[in-house]
């Protein structure tokens, strides 16, 4: 299929965007790698008036690690962030997940902040957003405005920008403990396809071997990619002893409540949510103890 008939504009700064988007407001969209809107207009899933391209500017590309969080543009490629060693070094996390995300070809052209903006479920990025606690910039004709994570992500394909809005950057925050590790993993039919289940998590340990501080999430097969920063608390001060991860990944897994369709069943991606979340939180706890 192709896509309906839409006007097209090139902008060349952000107070261009703001302004196009003042003016078409819902009627817009704006295209930087297309990898998701392209084939969504193709089926007719979306159908803009007016489609804004903003690969051409620089303001929206770039990479700066700081103390406390690290800073993306929206545009910055994701194949870009991957290659970034600093940013690995400081957000390790980030460069686990892109692994995951789609192939070689579409990491060459998606965009961080593109993927964000999507809020597909089963999406790679949103999740580390919604672990880290992710903090988005949002720009408009009046200024700017920075949503967290845990409130930006709305449901499916949905987020709390406005009609005049668009992701400026993203800012992630670093962890300051010595000894930290993360890990990120998913089950799909095929490597790229969209995940069943995704699961992610971050770990910092003390000189002993207890947790000191604690976040995991999901994503697959419910509305939006979930952490779980309260069942993550009870894992402080342990060192992940069998009986509480249990507890704790059982009780992610039922809250995550995900859904079914053709390729598994609530209670298939339930086990499936367990499994992984188990193995991640020992792959993160291992890492972090292997840090000197």
């Amino acid at each position: 299929m192709k896509s309906a008939a839409f006007e097209y504009a090139r902008a060349s700064s952000l107070d261009e965007v703001c302004d196009w988007l003042r003016k078409d407001g819902d009627d817009a969209k704006l295209i930087a790698g297309g990898q998701s809107l392209v084939p969504m207009m193709a089926m007719r899933l979306t159908r803009p008036a007016r489609l804004i391209n903003i690969n051409e500017i620089d303001a929206l590309k770039f990479i700066t690690v700081e103390k406390d969080h690290a800073r993306t543009g929206a545009c910055t490629r994701q194949c870009v962030i991957a290659r970034d060693g600093a940013l690995a070094n400081a957000v390790p996390l980030l460069k686990q997940a892109l692994e995951w995300v789609g192939h070689v070809q579409t990491r060459n052209r998606g965009t961080v902040g593109g993927s964000l903006v999507h809020a597909d479920p089963a999406a790679e990025m949103p999740l580390v957003a919604q672990i880290l606690g992710a903090q988005m910039v949002l720009r408009s004709h009046t200024g700017t405005r920075t949503v967290a994570a845990a409130e930006f992500f709305e449901g499916p394909l949905t987020t709390a920008t406005r009609a005049d809005e668009c992701l400026e950057e993203i800012r992630w925050p670093r962890w300051s403990e010595k000894r930290m590790g993360s890990a990120f993993t998913e089950i799909s039919r095929r490597h790229g396809d969209f995940a069943l289940v995704a699961a992610a998590a971050q770990i910092a340990v003390d000189e002993n071997g207890s947790c000191t501080r604690v976040n995991f999430g999901l994503a697959g097969g419910g509305y939006i990619p979930m952490a779980f920063p309260k069942l993550a608390a009870r894992l402080v001060g342990s060192k992940l002893e069998d009986d509480i991860v249990e507890s704790v990944v059982n009780d992610a897994a039922t809250e995550f409540d995900p859904g079914g369709d053709l390729h598994a069943s609530p209670d298939y991606r339930r086990q499936l949510a367990a499994v992984l979340t188990t193995r991640m939180l020992r792959a993160a706890y291992e890492n972090a103890s292997n840090c000197k």
